[in-house]
């Protein structure tokens, strides 16, 4: 929190927050109550309620608090919402076909986390507007319980599509957002009205299925919660329509109609690093602790952790249909991390064929002391019949 301005400053109004914003780096600002709204509190707590947050723990521990920005915290007046762009240079999409090599999603590509980039800019901001209006201020980017995309919705930068991510008329679906509460009473902006009308190419394109009806969807089948917050083994039925999705999933983003009117990414430090935009599965199935921490400074993949990251990696290796893979999947085989090791069997099971995999399988369960590997080892392939 930045504390309190002087009593008196000169009063700046929205239209002088905005430009100065925009002025920072901000491609989108727009301003909301700091007040409760109740479709927002139903939707978390059916979302809640349901379980279709998975192993994400977090959100059920501090759902009052998230419900709403004046529950968060009392005496905030306004949220200041503001979006920043980060447009590919091309279709994100046009990678799932490299299948020898890894596709992260394009928000993790970036070369500095995004986080740090848009909190040093939301930091500067509240500086400036403490000193010329005064007030209290807290500053948010995706690190406490505030529901983000209703956030920006209210304050008019744009709509939760189907795919139940922000969408803007002008930027489309790639848009990182941040806050600043504050306790001044700022004039409102008009919530933007939603204008998927009957388009439904989102919902059409998720290759698990993750959305049960539009504006709904269930993480637990989510490519993106899979293989970033999921912390135990993909659930076999996911892991084919996983292809080569190593780090999050762009599908129901890149297809949205809107992004035909999105900008590139202006800022310098959320362009791609080259080395995340389309790297080796072989490269990255021989990272150990210290290389996945070099590769991956600054980066978010690096916070997912080197055991989970060669998990997803592992499990592309098997959808690559690449027997040149197959070493590299053995080798992982005596990986020290159980999570690594399971991936690994399944990896070998899709590449090989049937009597080589046996043969493997014979020589090395009795070797095997983790029950989950041991299960991958063991495993069978369900009838058509009894497939869900």
């Amino acid at each position: 929190m930045v504390p309190a301005g002087p009593a008196s400053p000169a009063p700046v109004g929205p239209a002088a927050i905005r430009e100065h914003a925009l002025g920072l780096g901000f491609d989108a600002v727009g301003f909301a109550p700091a007040a409760s709204r109740f479709e927002v509190r139903r939707n978390l707590r059916e979302f809640l309620g349901e379980g279709r947050y998975g192993d994400m723990g977090w959100l059920a521990a501090h759902e009052a608090r998230r419900s709403s920005p004046d529950a968060l915290w009392p005496e905030a007046q306004t949220v200041i919402a503001l979006a920043m762009s980060y447009g590919p240079t091309g279709d994100p999409l046009e990678l799932l076909s490299n299948k020898e090599r890894g596709t992260v999603s394009v928000y993790a590509r970036t070369a500095r986390d995004y986080h740090d980039v848009v909190k040093k800019k939301l930091k500067r901001l509240a500086r400036w507007l403490v000193e010329t209006q005064g007030g209290g201020v807290k500053v948010f980017v995706d690190t406490a319980p505030v529901m983000e995309k209703p956030a920006a919705e209210a304050a008019g930068l744009g709509w939760q599509g189907k795919h139940t991510n922000l969408v803007s008329r002008r930027y489309g679906s790639w848009l990182f957002l941040g806050e600043v509460f504050t306790t001044l009473a700022l004039a409102p902006d008009e919530p933007h009205e939603d204008r998927c009308g009957t388009c439904r190419a989102c919902l059409d394109i998720c290759p698990t299925e993750a959305f049960t009806a539009p504006y709904r969807l269930d993480a637990r089948r989510c490519i993106s919660y899979l293989t970033i917050e999921h912390k135990g083994p993909i659930p076999h039925a996911f892991r084919r329509p996983m292809g080569n999705r190593i780090y999050g999933c762009d599908d129901c983003l890149a297809v949205c109609p809107w992004n035909k009117f999105a900008a590139r990414a202006r800022e310098p430090d959320l362009l791609p690093r080259v080395e995340l935009t389309a790297p080796k599965l072989a490269d990255l199935a021989g990272l150990d602790d210290t290389g996945f921490r070099e590769v991956f400074s600054g980066s978010p993949i690096k916070r997912t952790g080197r055991n989970r990251f060669l998990r997803n990696v592992l499990i592309a290796v098997g959808n690559s249909g690449d027997a040149t893979l197959v070493p590299t999947a053995r080798r992982a085989l005596d990986d020290p991390a159980p999570l690594v090791r399971g991936a690994a069997v399944w990896a070998l099971r899709e590449l090989l064929p049937a009597p080589e995999f046996n043969e493997l399988r014979t020589a090395r369960l009795p070797g095997e002391s983790d029950a989950s590997v041991r299960r991958e080892w063991t495993y069978e392939e369900p009838s058509p019949s009894s497939r869900r």
